[in-house]
């Protein structure tokens, strides 16, 4: 297997927060924004939506590459067989809360890595889906909360890692990395399939 340092590594990636999950795996890899179009297709699942932007992603990416591996991800947020954008607003995020409140959430994180070595761009790919169980949240609480934490860059309009774990009853979950936006069990399996050696 390849020591991580032997290849090269793109994300394929403007996230912070996925930048810094990535950060806690691979010692050095280099970020490069992709250029795709993020909107839904029509009657498009949530959980389609999420794997195909992030195959979108990395095969954006990956055409301007040499030999390297590149990572695409994206997540959806599904309420009631509806998806969840970034709030971008105040408003709109107090109002995602109050539609969240009481009710279940589905995160689906998708993953691609795409192994461009040899010309043959292997495809290698991941879904994880994340239950998230919202408490009842009154104006005051979803008020304090965006105020405090601004989470306007996120999906579900909240910060799992921060505050926003304070609105929920609980998590089910295989990878608790999966909800800030990059499941890292499912990207080393998928870095392993690559000949890759994690750790």
């Amino acid at each position: 297997m390849s020591e991580a340092g032997t290849v090269e590594i793109v994300l394929a990636s403007t996230s912070r927060y996925r930048r810094e999950l990535l950060a806690r795996l691979l010692p050095s890899f280099r970020v490069q924004a992709p250029q795709v179009d993020e909107s839904a297709l029509p009657d498009e699942s949530p959980f389609a939506l999420a794997r195909r932007l992030a195959q979108a992603k990395a095969h954006a990416v990956a055409a301007d590459c040499g030999a390297a591996l590149v990572i695409g991800s994206d997540q959806v947020a599904e309420l009631e067989g509806r998806a969840l954008g970034k709030p971008g607003s105040i408003a709109a995020a107090q109002a995602q809360l109050a539609a969240c409140s009481g009710r279940e959430v589905d995160f689906h994180t998708a993953l691609c890595v795409i192994d461009t070595r040899g010309g043959k761009n292997t495809v290698h790919a991941a879904v994880d889906r994340t239950r998230v169980s919202f408490r009842t949240l009154d104006a005051a609480t979803i008020e304090r909360y965006v105020e405090h934490e601004k989470p306007l860059d996120c999906a579900g309009s909240f910060k799992c890692e921060g505050l926003g774990i304070a609105l929920f009853e609980r998590i089910e979950t295989v990878d608790p990395t999966a909800l800030v936006g990059l499941p890292l069990i499912a990207l080393a399996r998928l870095l392993r399939e690559c000949g890759m050696a994690v750790p």
